[in-house]
């Protein structure tokens, strides 16, 4: 799982508009201006019901800062992405 859903930083993070462009989702922030420094994106392919998928997961950051739950903050009511 992306270590960014609990950085504090995640609504911010124009890397982490990079995975949630990757996934296809809905992004947090239409501009964002944080740049993280050295993240390391682990990408898996994946195979879901005969197709194939990329999978973009942050493992580590040095920026990340431990705000627990930052994500689930900015978006109320939503699972948290897996």
């Amino acid at each position: 799982m992306c270590i960014c859903i609990n950085c504090k930083w995640v609504d911010r993070c124009i890397t982490y508009h990079d995975v949630e462009s990757n996934h296809g989702v809905n992004h947090i922030c239409d501009l964002p201006d944080f740049k993280a420094k050295k993240p390391y994106i682990h990408v898996n392919i994946v195979k879901d019901n005969g197709n194939y998928k990329t999978d973009w997961d942050v493992q580590s950051c040095e920026s990340f800062e431990n705000e627990f739950g930052k994500w689930s903050k900015c978006n109320p009511g939503m699972e948290i992405p897996a």
